[in-house]
């Protein structure tokens, strides 16, 4: 089966175009995700977790999907509620199913959909411990650490882009949802320079990402990458300083 819908998101004056694509069968996954095993309990930890991307123009924010469970990773702008409202959509789910909300960090790119996301779920708020009080939010956010688990996830401390900022990876698909710590916008680099708050944290962060066992990278600007990455990423790890 084979989905494609487009979709318009505009946030802080920027107009963005989502284009979201699925496609699936019974026997094989959807190139770029996962899907749980046949005969797994919706929402089991054991199930591989599934991805979407929302494209929001400059940046992008993720929907891991487990069973009948969703965690989305990150919000983009103000405004962005509706292009992630209808990734939802393009992933066979809804708002009722979101059940967690991770925020890499506190910059108003990531975390700026913030008010316009938080009416619509139920959810448990997430965000790396030194960045909880930069960010303005009508609901607590439960800070998190390295290591901490999520849904299934391991949250990685990356420090440097922000104080706070966290990676977001799957151990059982190698899928790590960089946020700022990682981008594909001039090949596979780190965190940009002109918005990073510790240079030398952040080059840290990119070879402790290298160390681990990663398939695909889901950055927060460019395009994900889905083949070569752990290569590309210990390249990049050996330049870093």
């Amino acid at each position: 089966m084979k989905r494609r819908s487009l979709l318009f998101a505009a946030g802080a004056g920027v107009l963005g175009v989502t284009v979201l694509s699925a496609c699936s069968s019974p026997a094989e996954p959807a190139p770029g995700s996962s899907a749980p095993p046949p005969g797994s309990p919706p929402g089991s930890p054991a199930a591989p977790t599934g991805w979407e991307r929302v494209n929001l123009g400059f940046v992008s924010a993720y929907l891991l999907v487990r069973g009948s469970e969703v965690a989305i990773v990150d919000l983009g702008t103000s405004g962005s509620e509706a292009g992630i409202g209808e990734g939802l959509k393009a992933a066979g789910s809804g708002w009722a199913n979101v059940k967690h909300v991770i925020l890499t960090h506190r910059h108003d790119d990531h975390v700026g959909g913030l008010s316009g996301v938080q009416p619509q779920v139920k959810a448990t708020w997430y965000a790396g411990e030194a960045d909880v009080s930069g960010i303005r939010s009508e609901t607590a956010l439960k800070p998190v650490k390295d290591g901490d688990e999520i849904f299934g996830l391991r949250i990685i401390g990356t420090p440097g882009h922000t104080a706070g900022h966290v990676s977001v990876f799957d151990p059982a698909t190698g899928v790590l949802v960089a946020g700022d710590a990682l981008r594909t916008t001039d090949g596979l680099v780190g965190s940009d320079p002109q918005y990073t708050l510790d240079p030398a944290q952040a080059a840290a962060s990119v070879k402790k990402l290298a160390g681990l066992d990663i398939k695909q990278i889901l950055p927060g600007h460019g395009d994900p990458l889905t083949a070569g990455s752990a290569d590309a990423l210990k390249k990049l790890a050996a330049t870093v300083r």
